[in-house]
């Protein structure tokens, strides 16, 4: 298994680096391209608009933007460092904010052209929300995916397995963006108002989310703060859910039919082991081996969330970084997402592939 790891390690080297490539050439042939930020602002000259184009390397060819980038070439200078202040005007810092960065191959994704701060500093930030909200519904979801599947496959064309297929076409048909919004009309409205409706906290009862002062507060009052985040969370996951349920149960349900229609599960029967032994012990383990793949495609999502949802309830994660990002053409803070998230995919397809060997001992690499 370890001469297999290492030959997809190295398989996965040129695609990340043919990823990187894509991921700045698409970027960089947007509308407006990195400067499009200061055709909302007329107040900045043209001279501002050349400075900051040479501090950012992009008065130079491509191919050596894309070298800096990724920290394979030494900039000229430390030049100056550009980001967008409060008045939309661009505001030039000393010092390393547009060459002197190491790269990406580095570590370093550069700087927010918003607000001038770190973009890795900015991902992990957003990346722990994103990570609560992310696990808690993709627990609640597979879980109820699997049973709700695997039941309706023991008990196929029964009223149960009707009532699945019936919640499955409707949840999988029903857009995101709708069903939050309904959410929020009906629970956190003028009717219940039983829910918040956005955010990660409530501001009122506690600091900001992820600042030094709210780590202080959860110190001291930790029950109340889990329970407030907890609050907060409801109406997102059940976003989430609803929706992923209705696709995965279909997917495990054809997946375990496929697997009890297979001669090792009638020899199971024959031998007179229980129903609960031939469908857990037999056929789930072996119908797990597609659902295994789709779950690794998942795994990302740990990190870049979903993008209607956190915009939708204003959940500070990467789904609404990147939203706010595209929005305001803060470009090095959407090629970090972009590349983190591809990355993220090469390793979830890695560990979904060697989860196959646990599923099944057959399987050797």
């Amino acid at each position: 298994m370890t001469k297999y790891v290492v030959r997809r390690v190295a398989q996965a080297i040129p695609v990340l680096f043919g990823i990187s490539i894509a991921v700045y050439a698409i970027l960089l042939a947007a509308p407006g391209g990195p400067t499009a930020k200061f055709a909302q602002n007329p107040r900045i000259t043209n001279e501002q608009k050349e400075a900051f184009k040479h501090a950012w390397g992009l008065d130079q060819p491509i191919p050596v933007q894309y070298c800096r980038w990724m920290g394979f070439c030494n900039p000229d200078g430390e030049g100056l460092g550009v980001f967008i202040g409060p008045k939309g005007l661009p505001n030039f810092l000393p010092g390393a904010l547009s060459g002197a960065t190491n790269g990406v191959f580095h570590g370093d994704f550069g700087y927010s052209i918003e607000s001038g701060e770190a973009v890795m500093d900015r991902i992990v930030r957003a990346a722990l929300p994103t990570f609560i909200l992310a696990s808690f519904a993709l627990v609640i979801w597979l879980t109820i995916a699997i049973v709700l599947g695997v039941t309706a496959a023991v008990k196929r064309y029964s009223w149960f397995d009707q009532v699945v297929t019936i919640f499955s076409y409707v949840g999988f048909a029903m857009p995101t963006f709708w069903l939050g919004i309904m959410l929020i009309y009906i629970f956190s409205g003028p009717g219940l108002n039983i829910l918040p409706a956005a955010g990660m906290t409530e501001t009122r009862l506690s600091p900001p989310f992820g600042s030094d002062q709210y780590w202080v507060y959860f110190g001291q009052k930790p029950l109340a703060a889990l329970v407030d985040i907890g609050r907060h969370l409801i109406l997102p996951v059940i976003t989430l859910v609803v929706v992923n349920i209705a696709g995965d149960s279909r997917f495990i349900r054809a997946s375990m039919l496929e697997a009890l229609s297979q001669d090792y599960v009638r020899t199971a029967k024959a031998k007179g082991l229980s129903n609960r032994s031939v469908t857990f012990k037999h056929a789930l383990r072996n119908a797990m081996l597609p659902v295994l793949t789709n779950i690794g495609l998942e795994i990302p999502f740990l990190f870049t969330g979903a993008l209607v949802t956190e915009t939708i309830f204003s959940w500070p994660g990467i789904g609404k970084l990147t939203i706010d990002a595209t929005r305001s053409f803060d470009y090095p803070i959407l090629m970090g997402v972009l590349l983190i998230t591809a990355m993220l995919v090469v390793l979830a397809n890695l560990l979904a592939d060697l989860a196959y060997a646990f599923v099944d001992p057959r399987i050797k690499y």
